[in-house]
């Protein structure tokens, strides 16, 4: 049964223009480049409820599957180039695991 990460990510009011220009031009080149843009469901900026908040949602076959992602996504060189760039952006990072209803669609 597919395994859905959502994280959410908290960045410092008015560091959003940074945060994205960082993802567009350095982040998401790599994620597309190296293979990890298939688990990649959307990202998402909230605009009501809690502000400032950059919102990714992933899809993982089970939780090794998951886990061998991460692994190799923050072995990355390229990613970890933007990771010490974005970082000092951030206030903080909520990570929810979720499976899909067993009812209605699920991406």
């Amino acid at each position: 049964m597919p395994l859905y990460e959502k994280r959410t990510y908290s960045v410092t009011t008015g560091k959003m223009p940074e945060v994205i220009k960082l993802y567009q031009e350095i982040a998401w080149p790599v994620m597309e480049g190296e293979g990890f843009a298939p688990y990649l469901i959307g990202y998402f900026i909230s605009d009501t409820g809690p502000l400032h908040q950059l919102i990714h949602l992933w899809r993982f076959e089970d939780d090794a599957d998951r886990r061998a992602f991460w692994k190799r996504l923050y072995g990355s060189e390229n990613f970890m180039r933007f990771a010490v760039q974005v970082r000092p952006l951030l206030q903080g990072q909520e990570v929810q695991l979720m499976m899909g209803a067993p009812w209605g669609p699920n991406p």
